[in-house]
Parts: structure tokens; sequence; C-alpha cells
């Protein structure tokens, strides 16, 4: 079940994507299923992490998403799909390294919920 968000919440999050290009499930899916060269970044909290995320991810939240990437991905070249929980979070992080430089970036709507919907499948690291 999607998670009922403030008015002014959803407000900047439709703003983000106005400015963002989004995709679908299915179409990380597909990249995936090819193996094409993108990385994957996970922009939720360290325990949503923990609870399982999408194969081949990245872990970056979206509380140091724009500290670390540049360390972490230093080509503002690279091809970048983020997600989150439903796909708000992810619009904003993208938007927010857009700033930052960084050029194909990506975020995938419906974010983990939508990828659980359509029983496809997670990952889970060991926490240590």
């Amino acid at each position: 079940m999607a998670k009922k968000h403030s008015p002014g919440f959803e407000r900047i999050c439709q703003e983000a994507r106005k400015l963002i290009k989004e995709v679908s499930v299915q179409d990380v899916k597909k990249e995936l299923d090819k193996k094409s060269d993108f990385v994957l970044i996970d922009v939720r909290e360290d325990n949503e992490w923990h609870e399982g995320h999408l194969p081949q991810a990245i872990h970056l939240g979206k509380g140091i998403i724009e500290r670390d990437i540049e360390d972490r991905i230093p080509n503002t070249d690279t091809n970048l799909i983020l997600y989150c929980g439903g796909g708000y979070r992810s619009a904003l992080a993208a938007e927010s390294i857009k700033r930052l430089g960084y050029k194909n970036i990506q975020s995938m709507a419906g974010g983990v919920r939508e990828w659980k919907d359509q029983n496809l499948p997670l990952s889970k690291d060991e926490r240590k």
C-alpha cells in the first residue's frame, strides 16, 4: 500500500519529476537482464536496504548521496538509475545530483513497492 504523503512533499516531488526522467520497474528489470552498463542506486535508509534491495544495487541513502556520490561514482556521464520505496525520494535525489553535474540519471517510478508487487527478486546482504 502506498504511503500517504504531505501536500508539500508531494508538490516538491512533482516539481522534481518535471526535471528528471522516470523509468518503469519493467524497464529496470530489462536493463538488469540485458546486463546493460548502468549503476543502480538504492537511496533508501540503511534499515530499508538491509530488509532487501534490488539485485546489483549499491546503497547511497538520500541523506548522504550528494555528499558521497562524487567519491563513489566520479564519472558524471555514468548511466544511473535511482530507486527508493515508492519513487518519491529517488526523484528528489535524481534532481539533486543532476545539479552536481550528473547527466544520465533516471528514477524508477513505483520503487521497491512496485518491484515487490510484480514478484521480482530482492537481494539481502549480511549485516556487518
